[in-house]
């Protein structure tokens, strides 16, 4: 394990994630979405936006999962990451995370809502510390996460990457 990792989840108290990695929530808009338009898909009140770090060693992977919402990720330290991203029409898509811009990374992303993603660290014994903000704000109601036998069915091309990015067996 990287011993810098092991200091920052130390000292931020960050939590083992369903999904793989570690992350705390940090802020979260005081302004609530109520229903309307778009918010009737979810079926209950969002607060505008919500914060976490989130942070991911060279061991971990952030399995394959959904939301509801969009997510912007924002770079902080370590190295970069990749995520992985399976799009609603299918097409796989990966985006390097991170500084190494000359090798095409982008130090913020946003991962389209409704796109099925992980990341995962791009060096050995390393990590990625980022912050993610989900809008409108992250609920676990509104994740999903999946078994690489829901996901072989609908995308059989990707099975590589999903037998890679998903868990065998859900965690309980």
């Amino acid at each position: 394990m990287n011993k810098q990792a092991e200091e920052i989840i130390e000292h931020l108290a960050l939590e083992p994630h369903p999904e793989g990695g570690f992350y705390k929530p940090t802020n979260a808009s005081d302004e609530v979405l109520t229903a309307d338009p778009v918010m009737d898909k979810f079926g209950a009140e969002r607060r505008l936006y919500t914060n976490i770090y989130f942070l991911l060693r060279s061991e971990d992977i952030s399995h394959l999962h959904r939301l509801r919402s969009d997510e912007c990720w924002y770079f902080h330290s370590g190295s970069g990451l990749t995520i992985h991203m399976i799009h609603p029409d299918g097409r796989y898509e990966e985006v390097s995370l991170g500084m190494d811009y000359k090798n095409g990374a982008v130090p913020q992303y946003t991962v389209p809502k409704g796109t099925i993603f992980g990341s995962s660290v791009n060096c050995e014994d390393s990590y990625a510390l980022v912050s993610c903000m989900v809008s409108p704000g992250f609920d676990f109601e509104d994740f999903e996460l999946f078994t690489q036998e829901e996901l072989l069915k609908d995308y059989p091309d990707h099975g590589e990457k999903i037998k890679k990015l998903a868990y065998e067996k859900l965690p309980e």
